[in-house]
Formats: structure tokens, sequence, C-alpha cells
């Protein structure tokens, strides 16, 4: 199989590197802008594999026909880029006749991919957004938690990178975008309650959960996490919703600061000088919480409850991650990158339909699980009761 990576950056190259080992990979062109960027990705690929299968090209991802030219005879590929470039991305994709997913993480951006369902049909190609961890790896286990039952009642996704040792003030390290996670603290959750979409506010709904080794954790809602799903299963099941995991403290701290407006992207006037106060949060959070060489741990719990034989059963699924200290790998890299490459593989082998599809539409839950147990992310799955 021949792929292309659309950004190679951290989940970009973790993504390349699953590739590699599981994608009957001919060939990894590792796309990106920036031609150091590129080639230093390359180079630790081909180092980890033992082989020459990685290439890098200078690929600016708004050029369009450079974009298309680098994607010709590729069987999939896959976006690690910011959020917004996605849809063009996916067009270009489809002129190429490639198969494409990225990582995603914005609903309505999803939408505008998904309104490209003819033109994939036409070109004989699959597009599948948001397919990293939350949105991504959790809607799907979601989705095969649900397959479990007869009938499904509810399903509840839990997910959260933290830092292996929380530092004060805040006990959270920095494992993506800082763009991304103040996108996910603001605006509104999709959820379904009794059968009906619904609207929570981003950081409401506080409760805890308690983790094995590592005891009680926050969980909050965010926005995006649910992504499509509350819209392709409405029907299918009456209760469906994600929540954010922390350690205890960060949700306390930060609450009200996001209430005073700290977050807002509307301008405000300071002396003679406009600026939007997520800017200044941004510049300010970040030393705060940006530890690179802080080893992280992702946790992932889908809880599915329903009837099964006459029964009221829940049916538990739970990934806990840490750093890979062979690859380097991070947890946020891992379980972000893996599951995007898993659909990329299953792109590349036409085992997903032709046309734009949501992930939880796109890909059956058994074959994601299939794939994902050759994988050294460990789930645990079974029933509580």
């Amino acid at each position: 199989m021949k792929y292309a990576i659309i950004g190679s950056g951290r989940q970009g190259t973790a993504a390349a590197w699953d590739l590699a080992q599981f994608g009957d990979a001919q060939e990894i062109r590792l796309l990106d802008a920036d031609t150091a960027v590129a080639e230093e990705a390359a180079a630790r690929i081909n180092r980890l594999a033992g082989r020459n299968v990685a290439m890098a090209r200078t690929v600016d991802v708004r050029d369009g026909a450079a974009l298309t030219s680098a994607l010709l005879g590729v069987n999939a590929a896959l976006s690690g880029v910011p959020y917004f470039f996605n849809v063009g991305a996916a067009k270009t994709a489809i002129r190429a006749g490639a198969c494409f997913n990225d990582l995603g993480g914005n609903t309505d951006v999803v939408r505008a991919e998904l309104a490209l369902d003819p033109e994939a049909k036409s070109a004989g190609v699959s597009i599948v957004p948001d397919c990293g961890l939350a949105p991504g790896m959790g809607n799907t286990l979601a989705v095969h938690g649900m397959d479990q039952f007869d009938r499904p009642l509810s399903a509840r996704i839990f997910c959260g990178g933290l830092p292996q040792q929380p530092k004060p003030p805040l006990g959270y390290k920095l494992v993506f975008s800082l763009e991304g996670l103040t996108n996910e603290y603001t605006g509104e959750a999709i959820v379904l309650k009794s059968g009906r979409r619904a609207s929570e506010p981003a950081f409401s709904g506080r409760e805890s959960i308690v983790v094995d080794g590592l005891g009680s954790l926050d969980a909050f809602y965010t926005s995006g996490g649910t992504s499509t799903c509350p819209w392709t299963l409405e029907g299918r099941i009456p209760d469906y919703e994600y929540k954010t995991l922390r350690y205890p403290g960060h949700y306390d701290q930060l609450k009200p600061l996001i209430d005073l407006g700290f977050l807002d992207t509307k301008p405000v006037k300071v002396g003679d000088v406009e600026v939007a106060p997520r800017q200044l949060a941004h510049r300010i959070l970040e030393r705060w919480i940006d530890f690179p060489d802080d080893h992280d741990l992702v946790v992932l719990r889908v809880d599915v409850t329903g009837e099964v034989n006459g029964k009221t059963r829940t049916y538990r699924q739970e990934i806990v991650d840490r750093q890979d200290p062979v690859t380097g790998f991070t947890a946020m890299e891992r379980t972000t990158a893996y599951p995007a490459a898993i659909v990329t593989i299953l792109q590349a082998r036409k085992e997903v339909p032709a046309g734009a599809l949501p992930l939880e539409s796109a890909v059956s839950g058994a074959a994601f699980v299939r794939e994902l147990n050759r994988r050294d992310i460990r789930l645990e799955a079974g029933w509580l009761d």
C-alpha cells in the first residue's frame, strides 16, 4: 500500500509509524510545509522500522495543485493538519483519487466534509472525518458496545490526557494544541437525552469517577467529543454523552476564569490595543501546562448500558495507556494517531465504502477492535455484572 500523511508533526509521525508496522506499507509520504519537519519525521520512521519506507516532501496544504500532485498514486491519506484545512484537503484527495481521513475536532468542518459525499462516491474513494481519540476511538468503541445489546439504553464516554506526575497549579500537561484545548473548554456539548438531541454548556455537569491506579478523577462536558453521533445514532439509543477527565483541582481553578470571560474570542480594548482574551490566556497558560519532557497517560472509558437476554447490564471498555519508552511516542500520540491509522488501513483495503461517511457509520466496531488488539494498546472489556 501507498500512504500519505498530511502534516508531519507529532500525531502524523506516530500515525506513519503505525502504518509502517501494520499497514503493509510500501511507501509512506510525509508531507509538510516545513521541510525540516518532514525530513525529521521520515528519518525517525525509517530508523524505527529498519527500512526506507518513509519519504519527505515539502507541500503546503493550502497549495491545492501541489497537494494533488503529492497524493497521486496514494491508496489512503491521513490529515494531521489543523481542522480548518481539512475540507480543502479532502477535496484535493478526491481529485487525486485517494481515500482520506483526519483527526478532526470541529463538528461544523466535519459536516462540510460529509457534504462531499457525491464527489467521493463518483471518485470511488472514502472520506471519514474525526478519527482520532475523542472524537474518534471513543465513539467507535461506544458503537461497538451498543452492538453487544438487544436494546442499548445509554452510552457514556470518559476520556482524558493527563500527566503521569501532575504539577501545580493546574495539575495538567499540554498533550495537544492549546488552541484545541481551549476550543473544547468552551461552546456546547451535543448529547442525546431521552432520545432527543440536547446541548450542555462546556465545563458543566461535573461528576467523579474512579480509575484503578489513578483514584478519583473529575469528569465534565466539553465540546466536540460526540462529533456527529447525536445525529447518526438518534433513534438507536436514548442517551449518549462524552465527558473529559482531569485530576481534582483543575476544574475548580479554571471554571471561574472561563465564567469571567478569559477564554472569550471577542477582542476587548486595553489602552490603545484590542486583544482577544483567549489569545492573552494562551500566552499565560502555556508556561503553566507545557511540560514537553514529562511523561503522559491517557484514560478512555466507555460504558454502555442496555438490555440483553431480558436483563439490564453494563458493558465497559477501558484503556489506560502510558508513554512508550521504546519509541518515545506519548500516550496521546499513540491513542490519537493509531486509531486514525487503523481507519487509514481499512480505507486502503477498501473495507470502508466509497463516499463521505461519519466514522460511526463507516467503520465496523468489530473490525476496529480486531485491529486495535494487534497493537500494544491494551483494551480491557467486559460486563460489570
